[in-house]
């Protein structure tokens, strides 16, 4: 008899509820549509690299300008530390370049990927305070700074004219964003820290697209795929050869 009380009041609570839903259904949903309408103000700062090429300033004239994204192992408040590869390394070794580069410092503990208001900021900055031909601005980073390539790239795609991204990765359903952005990207076949199908995924995405993007693979290399690209004269030759408005001069 206790049972069959017992199951009765379940019943008769189960239906109370079911009838004060179906009621205020009957009356609409308790929810209405909003907006948010507010202004957000970020400080950023980072320590960077400049490197302005040899007759800079000598008469009026624009220049290309190459920004270059470290890898993890150079993150810090050293900015010696991002001497150590890539077109930093070689303007330290006396190698001229006709280019200006800016080759900023990712804080340590921090992916680049969470930096693109920082390297936005940057962009800006270096663009308002030089002579930088807009149309001509070339994007390039190994491992670390190939994701943070690809991921900028990906978000502000009119920013750049062409871009490199070395043993990196991205968000592939982002690519599509690169169909008018020329992308030369680089990877060694046996690296075992970033897969190469990182690469290849991204390119093959970005071709998918409709877009201009190769991958030039070095079969024996492991995850130092950035010496010998950035060593290759024809990586410059290949940037210098593009431009964001084609019909500008």
């Amino acid at each position: 008899m206790r049972a069959g009380r017992l199951i009765c009041v379940i019943a008769a609570v189960a239906l109370g509820c079911i009838g004060a839903w179906g009621e205020r259904t009957a009356m609409g949903a308790n929810q209405s549509e909003k907006k948010l309408n507010k202004q957000v103000t970020k400080t950023v700062q980072c320590d960077y690299l400049l490197y302005l090429p040899p007759g800079y300033g000598e008469k009026e004239q624009k220049w290309p300008l190459m920004v270059f994204l470290h890898g993890a192992g150079e993150r810090g408040d050293n900015l010696e530390l991002v001497k150590k590869h890539g077109p930093p390394k070689l303007v330290e070794q006396g190698r001229d370049f006709p280019f200006i580069i800016v080759s900023p410092q990712c804080p340590r503990g921090i992916w680049w990927t969470e930096k693109l208001d920082t390297l936005v900021a940057l962009l800006d900055e270096i663009q308002s305070k030089y002579a930088v031909d807009t149309d001509r601005v070339y994007l390039t980073g190994l491992s670390m700074g190939g994701f943070g390539t690809w991921s900028l790239a990906c978000r502000h795609p009119q920013r750049f004219a062409a871009v490199a991204p070395i043993c990196g990765g991205g968000q592939w359903f982002l690519a599509n964003r690169l169909r008018d952005v020329p992308v030369w990207a680089f990877h060694g076949a046996r690296d075992r820290v970033v897969p190469l199908d990182q690469s290849k995924s991204m390119v093959e995405a970005v071709k998918r697209a409709g877009g201009d993007a190769k991958l030039t693979v070095y079969p024996e290399s492991q995850h130092d795929s950035w010496t010998a690209t950035y060593d290759n004269p024809k990586l410059y030759e290949w940037f210098l050869s593009h431009r964001r408005n084609k019909e500008s001069k």
